[in-house]
């Protein structure tokens, strides 16, 4: 079993403490220790080029204090290790991802616009980290959408029958496991065709919406396969959703316990990471946590 850490990234916030109480539980379903990090922010005079990220004492954050305290007494708290660091949230925060096996925290911090979905440090932890990240968001969130029914926990997957990740599944079985929960494989399909016709071309013979569904369910079956023989005692529903993949991905999101999504791969002309939209739009708008899983690593 990986002695990787679970790390909370906390700043005092009321999203921050949602995010840390996820990662205590997170850390107790792995038997992984837990790691408590506040990044201090350059002072606004301060040129980050100057000031390099590194440890403080954690014994003179007042954030992390707090934390301690929130934490204080607790009978199944898994082993905690407080760490102060300083520089710019949105670099440092996702470099904690290389030496831990999820990172987790809220949507929103103390900064910025009040009227913001998802703040820039969980945007660049979530696109930036090598780890999967974790982002909770505020309670109260409203989606539109009728949500897959069923009693119980659940786990919903966001599954590309056109180029599946394997990282992005393996991650959601895990976690479906850990949980006892049902999982949910959401499997988007676009539709209506609209194919593209250069001037003169006859149109093409219109295509039956049932045969590209069941074409879509015979494609996503066989991905899952290997999984199902992995973790047998997971219960997987298959969803074929016509259209819009992030719609059908939020509609779930209510009452789910977790929605993972996958991040994309770096291509050829574009070295950079990215997340994509559908995760883009998940991250926005889902009312469950959300976690954002990078490729495996001989494709990041």
């Amino acid at each position: 079993m990986s002695t990787l850490p679970v790390v909370a990234a906390v700043d005092g916030s009321d999203d921050s403490l949602r995010a840390l109480e996820w990662a205590v539980d997170a850390a107790r379903r792995r038997a992984a220790p837990l790691r408590v990090a506040h990044v201090r922010q350059y002072a606004h005079w301060a040129q980050p080029e100057v000031l390099a990220a590194g440890p403080a004492d954690p014994r003179d954050d007042p954030v992390l204090t707090q934390v301690r305290t929130h934490l204080e007494g607790r009978a199944d708290q898994p082993d905690t290790e407080y760490v102060g660091l300083e520089g710019a949230a949105g670099a440092v925060l996702p470099e904690l991802g290389a030496t831990a096996q999820l990172l987790v925290l809220g949507s929103r911090g103390r900064g910025g616009f009040a009227s913001l979905l998802l703040g820039s440090n969980s945007m660049a932890a979530a696109r930036d980290a090598e780890c999967p990240v974790v982002v909770v968001p505020r309670p109260g969130r409203e989606v539109h959408g009728e949500a897959p029914g069923g009693p119980g926990p659940r786990v919903v997957v966001g599954l590309k029958v056109d180029g599946p990740d394997e990282a992005t599944l393996e991650f959601a079985f895990a976690e479906a496991t850990r949980r006892g929960a049902r999982l949910q494989a959401v499997a988007a399909y676009p539709w209506p065709a609209q194919p593209w016709m250069m001037p003169g071309e006859m149109p093409p013979p219109i295509v039956d919406q049932d045969v590209i569904e069941d074409e879509t369910r015979v494609l996503a079956d066989g991905f899952l396969a290997p999984y199902r023989e992995r973790h047998p005692d997971v219960p997987i529903q298959l969803i074929p959703a016509a259209g819009d993949a992030a719609g059908y991905l939020v509609a779930a999101s209510r009452d789910a316990d977790l929605v993972v999504v996958g991040r994309h791969r770096r291509r050829l002309l574009s070295p950079v990471r990215m997340m994509g939209s559908v995760t883009h739009a998940v991250l926005l708008h889902a009312a469950s946590p959300v976690a954002v899983v990078p490729p495996t690593t001989s494709a990041d």
